[in-house]
């Protein structure tokens, strides 16, 4: 536990406990003067129910507020999920268009965007960007 006004100078280092278990952690934070407690302003947590638990109980009166990279983690996550959807679309309508054109006795020639990618290729591309 870190004290963020500090700014890593002397006093920035608030507590370290052992443990994730909240009844263990809340116990260790329940040594800590209940007036010092409740003006802590803002707590930051990962996405732990034993963190949220933790935060809520040591610190009541804090806002809790979820960590960057959690937030990241997740976002790129949805990200992700949606490009392969959208490439398995994309994958079925080119096979689509060929079964087409191969009927038709046509060359298969796929829409490709003004970088040149078609859109199989282009949500190839995107994974390496998203990561």
């Amino acid at each position: 536990m870190t004290n963020r006004e500090a700014r890593t100078r002397e006093q920035s280092l608030v507590a370290v406990v052992a443990g994730t278990k909240a009844e263990d952690v809340i116990a260790v934070l329940k040594r800590i003067d209940e007036e010092r407690r409740n003006a802590v302003e803002e707590v930051t947590l990962d996405l732990s129910d034993s963190m949220r638990k933790i935060a809520r109980t040591a610190f009541p009166k804090a806002s809790r507020v979820i960590d960057r990279f959690h937030i990241q983690k997740l976002t790129c996550d949805a990200v992700q999920e949606l490009r392969v959807k959208h490439r398995w679309d994309a994958i079925q309508q080119a096979n689509n268009e060929m079964e087409e054109a191969r009927q038709k006795g046509k060359e298969y020639n796929p829409y490709r965007f003004p970088n040149g990618d078609t859109r199989k290729e282009l949500l190839i591309r995107l994974r390496i960007s998203i990561t």
